[in-house]
């Protein structure tokens, strides 16, 4: 008596349903993933340049900068640690999707993808979702080379995994960023040299690492209102780091709703141009 071994046929999903987008983006996801892990320089470099960052503000620079209500080298460093975490989820992210993106449309991968019966937005979603990965990775290091330098979690593990929440959220909508300069520009170099054009204005120009009250009126406003400011400040809160003085504005008061509706408005924005741009890249 013959027993057949042959595994069962995999069930076909009808294009346009939720399951088979799921699918289709999953499919992406592991794609992108097992491409980092076969190129780990990339990965490799993502982490180092953050951590000599650290290392400098931490030990050489640390003692120059005065925070209100807070002074030493110990304070500032605790002070700054969020808004290093803040500045490595954004670089590693917006970078890293808009250079893969670009790669993918100057390499003709878009084209395949698109002649496909596959979920429109799935190479998109793969993309953002695999660069989510790797910033979990990323994060985990940093928090080992912040705990080194004297960062401490003061609220308690729930309010730190919301602070971590926070911070990867805000990665996953400025991913999106990234991919829509990818798939505008002609060649990934491009895609590299337009990231400095607003990762740079983002990350400095914020609370990251000097309290917006030393800066002169437009440039408090401004840094005030700094997607990214919302989020630093709100690990900050959450973490119960230093450097969270009461500066009367609304977004200092209200960091956590600040940083989850500036999240959710550049994801959606960002994913409805990438889709579209989608559409005509490459032709």
């Amino acid at each position: 008596m013959n027993v057949s071994t042959a595994a069962p046929p995999v069930p076909e999903l009808k294009p346009g349903t939720a399951a088979k987008s799921l699918r289709d983006v999953l499919v992406v996801t592991r794609r992108n993933v097992i491409r980092s892990v076969r190129i780990p320089e990339v990965l490799i470099l993502s982490l180092v340049q953050p951590v000599v960052f650290v290392l400098l503000f931490a030990y050489l620079f640390a003692g120059s900068f005065g925070l209100p209500g807070a002074e030493g080298a110990a304070a500032y460093r605790e002070y700054m640690m969020p808004g290093f975490f803040a500045q490595t989820v954004a670089f590693a992210t917006a970078g890293n999707s808009s250079v893969s993106m670009a790669n993918d449309v100057q390499s003709g991968m878009v084209d395949r993808f698109r002649s496909l019966p596959m979920a429109r937005s799935a190479l998109l979603t793969g993309r953002t979702v695999a660069d989510l990965v790797q910033n979990v990775i990323v994060v985990a290091v940093m928090v080992l080379c912040a705990l080194l330098v004297g960062w401490r979690i003061h609220h308690g593990l729930p309010r730190a995994v919301a602070a971590f929440g926070l911070l990867l959220l805000m990665g996953y909508a400025l991913s999106w960023v990234g991919v829509v300069i990818g798939l505008s520009v002609r060649a990934p170099e491009a895609a590299a040299t337009s990231n400095f054009l607003w990762l740079f204005p983002l990350t400095f120009l914020s609370n990251a690492f000097v309290a917006p009250s030393t800066l002169p009126t437009v440039l408090r406003w401004a840094a005030e209102w700094n997607p990214l400011s919302a989020t630093v400040q709100a690990a900050r809160q959450l973490f119960g780091n230093p450097g969270l003085t009461a500066t009367g504005s609304w977004p200092a008061e209200h960091p956590v709703l600040v940083s989850v509706t500036w999240s959710l408005l550049i994801a959606v924005v960002c994913r409805t141009l990438a889709v579209r741009r989608y559409a005509s890249a490459g032709s």
